[in-house]
């Protein structure tokens, strides 16, 4: 899979505090990764824009393997567990904590709990997903089917930029 030409964009430092605790983008497959976008266009996106760059960036982390075990296995555990409504409290980690989704929330206590300073961990989601400028934050189930579960995270701002954090173990 090509690699898409702007993962090496420079990226706003609340996308480096995130992928100082997630990682860099990658095709590992496996972990965490964060991806940062930033598009051309400013304001509201059109109606499934942000699934259709969430899928994109799913595909390319989960890389090889999403050819080798085919485009079905990934796509079965895929759906939407939470999307932040118009006036909801923008609280990234109190709303991670309420999905009720048991897969998805079982990977959510992972990624809230990751890095070695849980605090950091805490205002790197919040820095990213809370801004008063992210208009569309959405937290999406994956996985392989079978052993391997996660979440992905699609947050947009109005000023036109998105951030993906992806997470998937076994």
């Amino acid at each position: 899979m090509s690699n898409p030409s702007h993962l090496h964009s420079q990226a706003p430092g609340y996308v480096a505090d995130l992928q100082a605790v997630y990682g860099l983008p990658s095709q590992a497959g496996f972990g965490s990764a964060v991806f940062y976008e930033p598009l051309d266009k400013v304001g509201a996106l059109e109606a499934g824009a942000l699934e259709q760059m969430a899928l994109k960036y799913y595909r390319y982390f989960v890389g090889d393997l999403w050819q080798r075990w085919g485009e079905a296995a990934w796509m079965t555990p895929w759906k939407q567990v939470y999307r932040r409504q118009p006036g909801d409290a923008r609280q990234i980690v109190a709303e991670m904590q309420a999905i009720a989704d048991s897969d998805a929330a079982q990977s959510l206590s992972l990624v809230l709990t990751s890095g070695e300073d849980v605090e950091a961990t805490h205002r790197a989601l919040s820095a990213a997903y809370d801004d008063a400028t992210v208009t569309d934050l959405v937290i999406y189930a994956l996985g392989d089917g079978a052993a391997m579960s996660g979440v992905l995270l699609a947050g947009y701002r109005e000023t036109g930029d998105a951030t993906f954090l992806t997470f998937l173990l076994d």
